[in-house]
């Protein structure tokens, strides 16, 4: 059965103030993404590379008729890179960037769990001035004593991607 479609039935709504995120695992840190915006969570496969691309664009592929970009984001955040694994998947998103929707992949090094946060649990990331790049950053929320960074999935769809896929 589709992991998605299980966490999608389960989670369907946001109750009051509170929001569903999957969490996933990145270089021993947790990070997590809205469940809403999860489409779909796939074990990882060959892409189809495009040439001139940035370096963490790994390709596209063919998802039922929808051609979907695949970004690895050890690579997008200037991390380590690993050999993909069994435990490598694919976490397909709609994100959205100037009033346009897309469906991207991203690879991380696999799920961890669903949870369900407050405002009370999230904070604004610290502000460092000009030298550390936060967009990618929505909030920190704290979860059973452990950091969990939420991410904002529409900034992964930059100017610069864009002109990639188009």
């Amino acid at each position: 059965m589709n992991t998605a479609a299980v966490l999608q039935d389960e989670f369907s709504g946001i109750p009051g103030e509170n929001g569903q995120y999957l969490t996933f695992i990145l270089a021993d840190e947790e990070y997590g993404i809205e469940i809403l915006r999860v489409q779909e969570i796939r074990g990882w496969s060959r892409v189809t590379p495009l040439p001139n691309s940035p370096t963490y664009l790994k390709g596209v592929i063919n998802l039922r008729g929808t051609i979907v970009p695949i970004l690895d984001l050890r690579e997008r955040f200037a991390m380590e890179s690993l050999e993909y694994s069994s435990t490598t998947v694919v976490i397909v998103v709609r994100v959205e960037h100037e009033d346009e929707q897309r469906v991207m992949g991203l690879v991380v090094d696999g799920v961890s769990e669903v949870y369900t946060l407050g405002k009370d649990q999230c904070q604004d990331p610290p502000e460092f001035g000009g030298s550390l790049d936060q967009r990618f950053v929505k909030s920190l929320a704290s979860v059973d004593e452990k950091m969990i960074i939420v991410l904002d999935v529409d900034a992964f769809l930059t100017a610069e991607l864009q002109r990639s896929l188009d």
